[in-house]
């Protein structure tokens, strides 16, 4: 038996509609539509749902039983508010879920993007079948979706999970507003950051390095590009590559610690650059971390793949199902 979800991505630049079936065997994405997201939140909404309409229609797709919303926090998951994200201007306490109800008349939720991407994984991905999960999304930014006990565990005012918060080191690249953060460190700006750091400091000492050479300037170095120089071989690129994985084998050894999960499950970067990550992360985990808690966690890059992002907005219509 499968059912039919709908699924919506608030995001600043561009927001997104799925069509999808889920089963006991998965994830079926049936149709997926993107579009620049309008100036104000009214037009953003409207146009989703026209959207999200459509697609049903043009798919042929009726019985529509549920709608899972994603987008970026802070939010009021249980209100069903956007509270002024950084990435939404004039979003300010917007009910983003009365509307869908009142259109297409099915259960609707809403969660902030790591939160949609557990469940995702838990549910079809990576994280299928434990009880105890984190989901890290090491990406443009670093933030965490828990699964504790068998269920998601969003906080008091749906704050848990923002770990690129912790500072790692007292000096290091700025994320999350702190300098030396997890986030500073662990997210595709913060690898870039620390990598033109590095590369100002090898060419004030006359060494070279292919990042220069593939950019022109330091300011054009990006993570993915120290990513391809650091299989290239480039040494520069590796040492800032073997720094990243050391701070993420820090952070995760705290969440290890606290959480005792049985499953961290790490997407993006993580995903694409994990033989590079590794040594260092593993290193550093077996230094820091309980080895009785350590013993009893696997880290896996995330199951879904780039398709995670799809699958997470209609993970939490699955999760708004289930609770009515």
């Amino acid at each position: 038996m499968t059912t039919l979800l709908g699924g919506l991505d608030i995001g600043g630049t561009k927001c997104a509609a799925v069509l999808g079936r889920a089963s006991e065997d998965g994830i079926e994405i049936v149709a997926k539509r993107s579009f620049p997201t309008p100036a104000s939140p009214q037009e953003a909404l409207e146009a989703l749902g026209a959207v999200l309409a459509e697609l049903a229609d043009e798919h042929h797709a009726p019985g529509l039983q549920a709608i899972g919303i994603s987008c970026g926090g802070p939010l009021d998951s249980g209100a069903g508010l956007i509270l002024s994200p950084p990435n939404l201007p004039g979003w300010d306490r917007i009910d983003v879920v009365t509307p869908f109800k009142e259109r297409f008349g099915v259960p609707v939720g809403l969660q902030n993007d790591a939160n949609a991407c557990a469940l995702a994984e838990w549910k079809w991905g990576a994280g299928r079948g434990s009880r105890n999960m984190i989901f890290l999304t090491f990406g443009t930014g670093m933030g965490a979706g828990l699964i504790l006990d068998g269920r998601l565990y969003a906080g008091t005012n749906d704050m848990a999970g923002e770990v690129g918060h912790m500072r790692l080191e007292q000096d290091g690249p700025e994320g999350y507003g702190k300098s030396g953060s997890f986030e500073g460190f662990c997210s595709g700006g913060g690898i870039a950051k620390l990598a033109r750091s590095r590369a100002l400091e090898w060419l004030a000492e006359g060494k070279s390095t292919l990042l220069c050479s593939k950019t022109g300037e330091v300011d054009g170095i990006t993570a993915k590009l120290v990513g391809e120089a650091a299989r290239a071989g480039d040494e520069l690129a590796l040492d800032v590559m073997g720094n990243v994985g050391r701070q993420l084998g820090r952070g995760l050894a705290v969440l290890v610690d606290v959480l005792n999960p049985e499953r961290i499950v790490i997407g993006s970067i993580y995903a694409r650059q994990q033989a590079l990550l590794d040594p260092g992360m593993l290193a550093e985990l077996q230094a820091e971390a309980l080895s009785l808690s350590l013993k009893a966690c696997r880290i896996v890059p995330a199951g879904l793949g780039e398709t995670v992002g799809d699958a997470a907005s209609l993970s939490v219509a699955q999760y708004a199902l289930a609770r009515e």
